[in-house]
């Protein structure tokens, strides 16, 4: 049994669907923020390399097919852009504005926390691109001689918790304008956080996959001038 499933070439893509589709539906069964379908896949996934004593390089080559599907639906998000296109024209200068702030903020928290807990340089890079994509961030880290493999860790953390949080933490503080919470979630949490955002609505989903666009080409910019302050 062990051995026919080693040898599945579609092992991956089968318990990757099976898990994301247990989470929907105990998402939808008991509704609470924390029950994460992609948190769920996630920890199904692990549960089903471990059981089956799975070798991780043979789960993602069988899983690869389903990374093929990222730029379909990276594209896809054109859509809502394009739907709500006079919106963001009207509002160009505040979700800009905005952007540029998560991003700053972003950096400056890192390097706050990075001079409180003493890390060291290759750190403090590891985790600067955390509220960015995982291809961008990647690149980001590899290029300023962070670890890759814990950035997107990281970024995948960063962007679950932005998902689970983001209703409470809008409630909490008051923020009810769509541009606005579009644009905490596309800035701060990435695609993980646009997915939430195109569940609020279609003006949320549009600003923050134009957050998310922007913020990823604008931190490689950041990150230049912040990677050496540590």
């Amino acid at each position: 049994m062990n051995g026919l499933i080693q040898n599945s070439t579609t092992f991956g893509i089968v318990v990757s669907i099976i898990g994301y589709e247990i989470g929907l539906l105990l998402r939808k069964r008991f509704n609470f923020a924390i029950i994460n379908p992609l948190l769920i896949s996630i920890v199904f996934v692990i549960a089903g390399i471990l059981t089956f004593h799975i070798n991780y390089a043979d789960y993602n080559k069988s899983a690869q097919y389903l990374s093929y599907l990222l730029t379909p639906a990276t594209v896809s998000l054109a859509v809502p852009l394009y739907k709500n296109l006079i919106t963001l024209k009207k509002n160009a200068v505040a979700i800009i504005t905005g952007i540029i702030s998560g991003i700053l903020a972003n950096m400056v928290c890192i390097f706050l926390l990075a001079l409180l807990f003493n890390l060291s340089h290759k750190e403090y890079i590891t985790l600067l691109p955390k509220s960015i994509t995982t291809v961008i961030g990647m690149g980001v880290a590899e290029e300023f001689g962070g670890i890759v493999a814990i950035t997107v860790a990281v970024i995948i953390i960063t962007g679950i918790l932005g998902n689970i949080i983001a209703i409470t933490v809008f409630k909490i503080f008051k923020i009810y304008e769509p541009i606005a919470r579009g644009i905490a979630l596309g800035s701060a949490s990435h695609a993980i956080g646009t997915a939430k955002a195109m569940e609020m609505g279609e003006v949320e989903g549009s600003v923050s996959s134009l957050a998310m666009i922007v913020s990823g080409i604008l931190t490689l910019v950041g990150v230049s001038a912040f990677a050496n302050l540590i």
